[in-house]
């Protein structure tokens, strides 16, 4: 029997997606990156722009096809969205534009290990904050 998903908390930043090339572009050449078994996380200052929230994270998800054909391409993205909203508003640094590359292991690897994955990856790169902490925004 399946154990109940734990409830999704939003109490911190908003969560905008990244769509347009140069905005992943941009983060893979002027940030920096953590690779995990389950995914590699590169992160960017986000550029200030009118009609932006400070309080936003910008969030981006690539899965190239050496991962597998387009099923397992879609079920790794959909694994990384769903880690994304469980750890990122809560414990991720506003102000940064992220951008989840999907694995080959992201189509197997279990859940907790992958929310681990990401978790491990916000704190190697100094971007982690701890429940109530306020979000330092910018550079």
């Amino acid at each position: 029997m399946p154990q109940p998903a734990p409830p999704v908390a939003v109490p911190g930043a908003q969560l905008s997606r990244l769509r347009r090339r140069p905005e992943f572009l941009r983060v893979s050449s002027a940030g920096r990156r953590f690779a995990a078994p389950g995914l590699v996380l590169q992160v960017a200052p986000r550029l200030p722009a009118p009609g932006r929230i400070a309080e936003e994270l910008g969030v981006g998800y690539t899965v190239s096809r050496k991962v597998g054909g387009a099923v397992q391409r879609n079920r790794a993205r959909r694994r990384l969205r769903a880690v994304v909203q469980r750890v990122m508003p809560i414990h991720a640094q506003s102000g940064f534009d992220y951008v989840l590359v999907g694995r080959s292991a992201t189509v197997e690897r279990p859940f907790p290990l992958l929310l681990a994955d990401l978790e491990q990856a916000l704190r190697r790169l100094g971007l982690w904050r701890a429940d109530g902490e306020q979000s330092r925004g910018g550079a």
